[in-house]
């Protein structure tokens, strides 16, 4: 069960985590910040590979914990945005721009790193 999204301990060894409630940018679990899980407030990418739990699951999980890892997740972007001096308004003309070449980015590393 999902109780209250955080953003989980950083495992200093940058361990592959899957499951469980404690390890941010963990896999599959519950309540911390990773992927393929639920409950968490945002997404965080550790480099592993991503376990999914199922869509069955994800929709099992209660109203207020979605709301509470919405609001969670809102203010970590904002605090981001303040880190890197970037207004909401810069966010999302960034993204507008990025994601017009998101593809041709995407295919370039690919070549780039077949080229490596």
């Amino acid at each position: 069960d999902v109780s209250s999204p955080k953003h989980g301990k950083v495992d200093p060894d940058n361990m592959p985590h899957v499951g469980g409630n404690t390890w941010a940018g963990g896999t599959g679990g519950r309540d911390a910040a990773g992927l393929g899980g639920k409950g968490g407030p945002y997404r965080l990418d550790a480099g592993h590979t991503v376990y999914q739990i199922s869509q069955a699951e994800k929709d099992a999980v209660p109203e207020e914990v979605k709301r509470a890892a919405r609001e969670m997740g809102e203010k970590a972007f904002k605090q981001r945005l303040k880190e890197i001096q970037m207004s909401e308004y810069d966010a999302s003309t960034y993204e507008r721009f990025s994601g017009a070449v998101r593809r041709q980015v995407q295919s370039l590393r690919i070549i780039l790193d077949n080229l490596q």
